[in-house]
């Protein structure tokens, strides 16, 4: 989930608990300490629970953000940050809970009346629209409006940059190509979806997926009219069915919502809707919206992903500007993987070397120190169902096992140790950090680990090209991910699962093809209970970490600033971030 954070895949992400052993502190991962208790409720108050919790309407909600929107078309974000954001004016079947905690990760009815009626194959779902919801020019939204916003997305050729999850489970085969270059006559031929009246609508599915619904919430499934549909440029002015429509838009400026008339909160089951106008402003500084944060001026940065270094210094030195803040985990788990083709990697136990011999703690502060993360042990973020404090190779105890790495150098047959390659983007500072981090505890092992950077943007034909990786020689690769959305699937299977490696844009570095984990995939998809899904995917999770072809560093956090006049401010778990959706003002300002 890009995150930007820049949503690097969802997303849909998340702030749960590691135990006290994995991660050494509260539910944010920090120290929650009397003497950062304030008047704006304490350090991590918003992390588990509702701070300032209100109903108060009007005012005016100041969003910065010192990187602009990818997009407002639902269809074409791809930004965690705006999929947040898009709640404010873009209503899906399901969507996540607007609640704290494990509750946030809940899929509730939004456009749909109820949960969907499903086969008891598992392939076929079926929903009802509720009566009364609306586009902002008082049109009816109906099933067709969901089914063409829907098929829009499978036009890549004018809606790209958005999810495409939709369109590998109900394309199966018919190559459609969108609405643009549709023969039917109301642009409603993709087959898989059908709207036998203006209020049901049925999906049919050619295997049982239990991921399915949670497509159903993310933006590229919400209703667009096809009346108003401009194509490439619907972002430019997309059509409201939330709370919320844009008054006006200048691209690279700024952004403002204003009250949608033909919204009814009685149709809408948790947004908020509190104040009057929501206003999001870009800027080119950075440092100025931190200190624009800090002196009160501005409510929250949009983008979540921390507080700048010197602002972090001087947050955590000051009780009472600490007490505005969270460090919560946005659902990444930065990590190296180890590639199985570049030898001596074939050896497991040349990869466990590695495991031992890393510095958990040099690791971390490369990163940034406790407060970007967490020393964690597998391979399963804190908010996924399933994921718990496994660590077999003891990396939670923050200190290199060197006499364990030296007998996995004895057992494959390396007393002396070998050469390697660490590949890493020369843009990302603390993945490069992380390198030179890891290079030198593997020297201590006898390890000669050499860092080659390379330029970012060429991820998807480098690190992302197994054949280049080979021919490079790249042993081990720096990385992080975030999932599109919050089960085991979302986060693991693009990481894991054999059938999702490509030529290029790869992200299943290690290359694992490993007949059981698939197997173990397709047995979750199929799985209606979520509780028994996720011990399927606990077991995933230990059976690759298992494997020693991940090293994690950190399970992600961020340090944020929250205006003390803010109401009604908790992490959603789904985002990793404050729910813009429930935010009001206390002042009325």
């Amino acid at each position: 989930m890009k995150r930007n954070r820049t949503l690097a895949a969802a997303a849909l992400v998340a702030t749960l608990a590691l135990t006290t052993a994995a991660c050494g502190g509260t539910k944010g991962g920090g120290t929650n300490d009397g003497a950062s208790k304030g008047a704006a409720g304490g350090f991590n108050a918003a992390v588990d629970k509702v701070l300032n919790p209100s109903d108060k309407k009007g005012g005016t909600l100041n969003l910065w953000t010192s990187t602009d929107v990818d997009s407002l078309d639902p269809g074409r974000a791809y930004y965690a940050s705006v999929w947040n954001y898009q709640r404010y004016y873009a209503r899906t079947l399901l969507a996540f809970d607007g609640k704290p905690g494990k509750e946030g990760l809940k899929l509730t009815p939004d456009l749909a009346a109820a949960q969907p009626e499903v086969s008891a194959d598992g392939k076929t779902y079926t929903f009802k629209l509720k009566n009364g919801v609306k586009f902002e020019d008082g049109s009816p939204i109906t099933s067709k409006d969901v089914k063409y916003g829907i098929e829009r997305i499978f036009a890549q050729d004018v809606v790209a940059g958005g999810p495409t999850y939709l369109i590998n489970s109900l394309d199966q085969g018919q190559d459609y190509k969108g609405p643009y270059t549709d023969t039917d006559p109301a642009k409603m031929g993709l087959k898989s979806v059908e709207t036998p009246d203006d209020t049901t609508i049925v999906f049919k599915l050619a295997k049982p997926d239990s991921s399915f619904p949670y497509l159903l919430a993310m933006g590229s499934a919400s209703p667009v009219p096809q009346k108003s549909d401009t194509g490439s440029k619907y972002g430019d002015k997309p059509v409201s069915s939330g709370p919320y429509k844009f008054k006006t838009i200048e691209p690279g400026k700024s952004y403002e919502l204003v009250r949608n008339e033909n919204w009814d909160p009685a149709t809408d089951p948790f947004r908020k809707a509190l104040p009057d106008v929501v206003k999001l402003t870009v800027t080119s500084n950075a440092d100025d919206m931190d200190a624009r944060l800090l002196d009160g001026s501005i409510d929250l940065d949009f983008a979540q992903t921390g507080l700048s270094q010197a602002a972090q210094a001087k947050v955590l030195t000051d009780q009472k500007l600490k007490a505005n803040t969270d460090n919560p985990y946005n659902g990444f788990i930065r990590y190296i993987a180890l590639v199985p083709a570049v030898a001596p990697f074939d050896n497991e136990h040349c990869r466990k070397a590695v495991l031992y011999a890393a510095d958990p703690t040099a690791l971390q502060t490369a990163r940034g120190g406790n407060s970007a993360g967490s020393i964690y042990g597998s391979m399963l973020p804190p908010n996924i169902l399933g994921s718990d404090d496994y660590d077999p190779f003891g990396l939670t105890k923050g200190k290199p096992n060197v006499d364990k790495a030296k007998e996995e150098l004895k057992a494959c047959g390396k007393p002396d140790g070998f050469k390697t390659t660490i590949a890493v983007r020369s843009n990302k500072a603390k993945e490069v950090n992380s390198a030179v981090a890891l290079q030198t505890s593997l020297k201590a092992v006898g390890i000669d680990a050499a860092v080659d950077q390379y330029d970012g943007k060429l991820l998807a034909s480098v690190a992302g090209a197994p054949d280049v990786v080979h021919s490079k020689g790249y042993g081990l690769i720096v990385a992080g991910w975030g999932a599109d959305f919050p089960n085991g699937a979302g986060y693991m299977q693009p990481l894991m699962d054999g059938r999702f490696i490509t030529a290029t844009g790869n992200s299943n570095y290690p290359e694992t093809k490993d007949p059981e984990v698939d197997a173990l995939f397709d047995q979750a998809s199929a799985e209606k209970d979520p509780a028994k899904a996720a011990e399927i995917y606990k077991k995933i999770n230990h059976k690759v970490t298992d494997s020693a072809v991940y090293l994690p560093i950190v399970a992600d956090k961020a340090l944020n600033y929250r205006n003390p006049r803010l109401t009604n401010v908790y992490i959603n778990d789904a985002f990793g971030e404050v729910d813009f959706q429930a935010l009001g003002v206390s002042d009325g300002k």
